[in-house]
């Protein structure tokens, strides 16, 4: 069974979604049009935040990690997309600001999954689109 942690955030009028090797979900109310991997902001929790029994589940080189970013807008419009990953030893889920998925192997505090089948210029258009008018985001992280 997948332990899973779910936050809530939204989207921005500056979410470009094209970085080619990373995600992110942000705590911050911000974005300047330079976070191009950047997907939400004012994330209602960061990866510290996190159950100890998931955070020791996402540790295990094994592990699949899966998030999957829920877009809601205004008009009651969903768009969904997934994208998988692995976890590290190394992961500490230490980050107080955010949470960042990687196609590389690059950890630091704010990494989530490594390894990630997909990054921010590859999810759908109209879901990126969405994120840019400011849609209602669930963020989840789900580890096998």
């Amino acid at each position: 069974m997948a332990l899973r942690e779910v936050v809530h955030a939204r989207g921005h009028e500056n979410v470009s979604a094209t970085h080619a090797s990373t995600f992110e979900v942000t705590s911050d109310d911000w974005l300047t049009p330079a976070g191009d991997c950047i997907l939400a902001v004012e994330a209602d929790r960061v990866p510290a935040d996190f159950d100890e029994e998931f955070v020791a589940a996402c540790r295990d080189a094994d592990a699949t990690i899966t998030a999957t970013i829920t877009a809601t807008t205004d008009d009651g419009d969903t768009f969904t997309q997934a994208i998988t990953g692995r976890g590290e030893p190394d992961l500490s889920f230490e980050s107080e600001r955010s949470h960042v998925g990687r196609t590389s192997e690059y950890v630091d505090d704010r990494t989530v999954l490594v390894d990630a089948d997909g990054s921010a210029a590859d999810l759908d258009r109209d879901l990126v689109d969405a994120l840019a008018d400011g849609a209602a985001v669930r963020f989840e992280l789900a580890v096998e």
